[in-house]
């Protein structure tokens, strides 16, 4: 039994999720007190000692990789600062003609000490998340040639949030190799900016020059702040437990056993886990930002209303927008700007043209990042496909749009017009579905079944008040659901037009303020999927 289980009543997961008992009223209320109380200069210890015990009551004695990964990013970066402070002095020093030869040499060192870092840090991350995977894979080669032996498949425990944090430090020893931050010779703010408590757990995947000053330059909570900060969470928090965890019951029994039912009914389920991870992830990223909001911290939005995209393309960009953001800036950026990328680039626009000519080293690129965002995900092939089926629809979207727009205008049609930007929004979204159909498969070849029974056997039929009792869900559940649903779409269409409701309530009267807040306290409590014999589901990102 570890710690967690002994203060959480044998549930370490309990506290993973920023809407359970145990952290809005325990952990979150003492942490805010404690804040509150101390003088302004103890206050980022304070914030640190919350972020590293919230981890260690969620991960146990694993906290010690949480330690060596800001172990490991201190030495580093400072590493790397005392090479280039070591450049600078000897280059001041140097005559011009042998400064380029000696620059060359120290810039040498520098990439040695960036590829030793990242290697060490996605070695980690590989073999604790993905060493089962490659076992599994080698031995079923293995069985295929028929060898007498095979390899033994570890089992290795991963701290929750390794994913995240792990990214987070390879972007500090990135940026600090490219000159964008100086190194830190604080660690202790090298340790708040890792493992600040609301992000750690499902992000988002900050950058050191977003957040660091921000978390060691605390402020006083103020007034604004507080409200705002409780608004975000109180509306994460019907998206979570309102939506999200009510579809889940529906679509574990739909996945669990998909021979049971019609094709109609698994795209169903397809279309309700779209929903339930959408709701899971940005009514918890909702959470982190209000509570860091609450602190006085500004963290970047990982959602922009991804379901009002018109391409596949758009969509990732205001879906997990600082994943994107991360696999861009250090993936796609990266192999596109070598040498043999520039090359190909400038030899394919003279033969293609300028649109299609970068499409080779940017296809290339597209797929780098699409494979390792399959794979960020979760060790399977259905999470590999999941990252091709993207790349393949978004190189396709890319590679076709000339043609659209001669076609658009041989036809005099306004591709912005209502009814067609309609058409490409619903498009999009029936596409990002069946991706998330393989993504929620328990393997390839069973989405590739499920896909099946969809295209051959679409059918509603059987959908009755028996089989919605076995899916453990009523007409009234889907009725909440969509109540819940409107309300989302209405607040996302106002910030879609640049309307901010939480300013706009902000400025009502004292009376309208509070009856819209406990309105929708009472809304949560009513219908929010809690009780005895009800299981909190867990963050869903918390997972990958």
């Amino acid at each position: 039994m570890d710690i967690a289980s002994l203060f959480l009543g044998g549930s370490g997961s309990v506290m993973t999720s920023f809407f359970s008992l145990t952290f809005l009223i325990a952990f979150l209320p003492v942490s805010l007190l404690a804040y509150a109380v101390v003088p302004h200069k103890a206050k980022k210890f304070v914030l640190l000692i919350a972020s590293l015990v919230f981890f260690w009551l969620v991960s146990s004695v694993l906290i010690v990789y949480l330690f060596l990964t800001i172990l490991s990013v201190f030495l580093f970066g400072k590493w790397l600062d005392k090479i280039q402070r070591t450049m600078k002095e000897v280059l001041s020093k140097t005559e011009k003609e042998k400064r380029k030869e000696i620059k060359q040499g120290f810039v040498h060192r520098q990439r040695m000490v960036l590829l030793l870092a990242v290697i060490l840090h996605v070695g980690l991350l590989l073999t604790l998340k993905y060493s089962g995977f490659f076992a599994d894979n080698i031995n079923s080669l293995l069985s295929l040639v028929n060898a007498p032996f095979e390899i033994p498949v570890p089992k290795l425990m991963m701290p929750i949030g390794i994913s995240f944090f792990t990214l987070q430090a390879v972007s500090y020893i990135t940026d600090v190799y490219h000159g964008l931050i100086k190194a830190d010779g604080n660690i202790l703010r090298i340790s708040l900016f890792i493992s600040f408590f609301p992000q750690i757990v499902e992000g988002p995947i900050c950058r050191y020059s977003q957040t660091a000053d921000q978390l060691w330059n605390v402020k006083q909570i103020e007034y604004k702040n507080l409200t705002f900060g409780l608004q975000r969470i109180l509306y994460g928090m019907m998206k979570k437990i309102v939506i999200a965890d009510r579809l889940d019951p529906m679509v574990k029994a739909i996945f669990d056993e998909p021979n049971n039912y019609h094709g109609g009914i698994i795209f169903l389920g397809a279309v309700c886990y779209t929903i339930q991870l959408y709701m899971d992830f940005s009514g918890s990223m909702d959470a982190v930002m209000g509570i860091a909001e609450i602190f006085g911290v500004k963290m970047p939005e990982n959602f922009e209303r991804p379901f009002f995209s018109k391409s596949v393309s758009e969509f990732w960009k205001r879906w997990h927008i600082t994943l994107g953001t991360w696999f861009k800036d250090y993936i796609f950026y990266p192999v596109t700007s070598t040498k043999k990328m520039k090359n190909l680039t400038s030899s394919a626009r003279k033969k293609l043209g300028n649109h299609y000519g970068p499409l080779i080293a940017g296809g290339v690129a597209l797929f780098c990042v699409w494979f390792c965002n399959g794979l960020w995900h979760g060790a399977g092939w259905n999470y590999i496909f999941f990252g091709m089926y993207h790349f393949v629809l978004i190189l396709g979207g890319n590679m076709i749009t000339p043609l659209a727009n001669r076609f658009f205008k041989a036809v005099k049609l306004d591709p912005e017009c209502f009814v067609y930007r309609l058409f490409r929004i619903i498009r999009t979204a029936l596409l990002v579905v069946i991706g998330e159909l393989f993504f929620r498969s328990t393997g390839l070849m069973s989405g590739f079944g499920l896909f099946g029974r969809i295209v051959s056997d679409f059918s509603f039929s059987g959908l009755n008040s028996e089989l919605l009792k076995k899916l453990s869900i009523d007409p009234q559940d889907f009725i909440i659901i969509g109540i819940t649903l409107v309300a989302v779409f209405i607040v996302s269409l106002m910030n879609e037009k640049g309307i901010s409701l939480r300013d706009k309530i902000a400025k009502r009267g004292i009376v309208t303020r509070w009856c819209i807040f406990y309105a929708l306290i009472l809304f949560i409590i009513i219908f929010g999927a809690y009780g005895f014999g009800y299981i909190p589901v867990d963050p869903m990102y918390a997972n990958f």
